[in-house]
């Protein structure tokens, strides 16, 4: 059985918009896209090796995947996260796409929920799910997420798009780890408190 993590880039009040490229994405009129950027340099430095060895599938929404289908294949082995992605099975939740170019991606088919959790049943590891904030909020409400690792930077940008929206009830979390980097990041991990777990 596999869990399933969602892995985000947020700032301090929980924006989660358009962190690669000014113009990465636009929607609403953002205008911030590029935030990231001075802080990914010292990720490393909260994280373990073992977090990319551990993903054994990852999961994108549509627009994900577009626009890391468009920049990771091209990458150099010898880069590390470019490996991984590229030779690592990859799914798409998409109503609109049918032929993905990226090697080893391909399409979940019929309904989504009983789709990845079939993902979760086969095999070992995680599978881990980078942006896709629409994708992770239907996952959130339906259950299927395990664990959130969260990447908060010291930022505040007071508009944009943010992961935690409405929920139909309060969900508990247990704290996993947590790390620091040199520019600020922290990095926290946290468990997804099932209704029938007492912790």
């Amino acid at each position: 059985m596999r869990d399933l993590v969602a892995i985000e880039f947020l700032t301090v009040d929980g924006v989660m918009q358009g962190l690669g490229s000014p113009d990465e994405d636009t929607d609403g009129g953002f205008t911030h896209g590029g935030w990231g950027a001075p802080y990914a340099d010292a990720i490393h430095e909260a994280v373990t090796a073992d977090g990319l060895t551990e993903t054994t599938g990852y999961l994108f929404g549509r627009r994900t995947y577009e626009k890391m289908a468009a920049f990771w294949p091209s990458q150099p082995d010898e880069n590390p996260m470019a490996r991984q992605l590229n030779e690592t099975p990859k799914f798409v939740a998409t109503r609109t796409l049918t032929d993905l170019s990226w090697d080893g991606a391909r399409v979940l088919d019929g309904d989504l929920g009983v789709a990845v959790h079939k993902l979760k049943e086969d095999g070992t590891g995680e599978i881990a799910t980078l942006g896709s904030g629409v994708l992770v909020h239907e996952l959130m409400l339906l259950g299927l997420v395990d664990r959130f690792r969260l990447f908060i930077h010291p930022l505040l940008l007071g508009t944009g798009k943010r992961l935690f929206r409405e929920l139909p009830s309060p969900r508990s979390l247990a704290l996993r780890s947590y790390g620091t980097t040199s520019r600020g990041t922290v990095m926290v991990e946290y468990d997804v408190l099932r209704d029938d777990d007492p912790s």
